[in-house]
C-alpha cells in the first residue's frame, strides 16, 4: 500500500500551485536530507551516482547501484524518481523488467533519455520503451527525456515537439526537456503538450521564470552534487589556508537522519 499511495502522490505534486521542485540526490544521505527540509518528492541524479562509481554518466553503469540506492531509501517519507538514463538496455523488454525492479524497491518515477552514448536514438525505440515500461509497471511516472537541446541535435521546436508528442502517445506521463532555455519554444511545448512539462533550472530560468512559462516540474540536475563537491574543496582550502571555515550540517543532526 505505501508503494500505491507514493505513486499517487507524487503524480499529484505536478498539478500543484507551482511546479514540483525536484532535488536531485546521488546517495541515502543526501535524500533523507532533502526530505528532512521539507521537499515532498527527491529525485536522483545519474551523473552523481555513476561519479560515486568512478564512471562517467551516460555509460550504463549504474543500474544495479539505482536498485541498491531504491532499496536503501525504502523508508524515505516522501516519493522517489530515480534517474534510469537510457534504462541501461536497447530492448524494451528489458528496460521494462529493470524499471520493475525499481518499483518493487519503491520508487514511484522514473526519468529516462531519448538518447544512447550523447547521440539520440530513433524515437520510435525511444517510443517503445516507454510503452514497455507503462505496460509492465502502469503505476510508475515516467518522466520522458528529450535530449535535443541537451546534446545539440535537431534541436528546434519541430523536431523537439515531434520527439515529445510520440512519447505522450506511448503512455509518457511527463515530458522532461532538458537544455532548452528559449522561451518561446518552452512556451509552446507547455501549450501543446497535456502532461507536465519538466525543465532543468540554470542561471537565466529561476524557478518562478519556468513557473509563468507553464513549466510543472523543476529538477536541479546534477548541481547540487557538483556544488557539494565545490563546498568540500572550498573546507580543504579553507583549512590551509587559515580561513574562516565555512558551515556545515552539524554532525548530530546527520547520524539522527540516519538513525531514522
Amino acid at each position: 500500500m505505501r508503494q500505491t499511495r507514493a505513486v499517487s502522490s507524487f503524480a499529484d505534486l505536478h498539478h500543484g500551485p507551482s511546479p514540483l521542485l525536484l532535488p536531485n540526490a546521488w546517495d541515502v544521505t543526501s535524500a533523507l536530507a532533502f526530505a528532512r527540509a521539507g521537499h515532498p518528492a527527491v529525485g536522483t541524479t545519474s551523473f552523481g551516482v555513476a561519479a560515486s562509481l568512478a564512471r562517467p554518466d551516460g555509460d550504463r553503469a549504474s543500474a544495479e547501484a539505482n536498485v541498491a540506492l531504491a532499496r536503501a531509501l525504502h523508508a524515505l517519507p516522501v516519493p522517489l524518481s530515480v534517474d534510469v538514463e537510457d534504462g541501461y538496455a536497447d530492448d524494451p523488454g528489458a528496460v521494462a523488467d529493470y524499471v520493475a525492479r525499481l518499483a518493487d524497491a519503491g520508487a514511484a518515477g522514473i526519468n529516462i533519455e531519448d538518447s544512447t552514448a550523447e547521440a539520440l536514438i530513433d524515437p520510435e525505440a525511444h517510443a517503445a520503451k516507454v510503452a514497455a515500461i507503462k505496460q509492465r509497471s502502469p503505476a510508475v511516472f515516467v518522466n520522458a527525456r528529450v535530449d535535443t537541446y541537451w546534446l545539440g541535435q535537431e534541436a528546434t521546436a519541430d523536431a523537439t515537439l515531434a520527439r515529445a508528442e510520440r512519447y505522450v502517445r506511448a503512455g509518457a506521463d511527463g515530458i522532461f526537456l532538458p537544455g532548452l532555455r528559449d522561451r518561446d519554444v518552452l512556451r509552446a511545448a507547455t501549450d501543446a503538450l497535456p502532461v507536465p512539462v519538466n525543465a532543468l533550472i540554470s542561471p537565466d530560468l529561476g524557478l518562478a521564470d519556468l513557473a509563468g512559462l507553464g513549466v510543472r516540474r523543476v529538477s536541479t540536475g546534477s548541481l547540487p552534487y557538483r556544488a557539494a563537491l565545490h563546498a568540500a574543496l572550498d573546507v580543504a582550502a579553507a583549512v590551509r589556508d587559515g580561513a574562516p571555515l565555512p558551515a556545515g550540517i552539524p554532525y548530530p543532526e546527520l547520524q539522527a537522519v540516519l538513525r531514522g
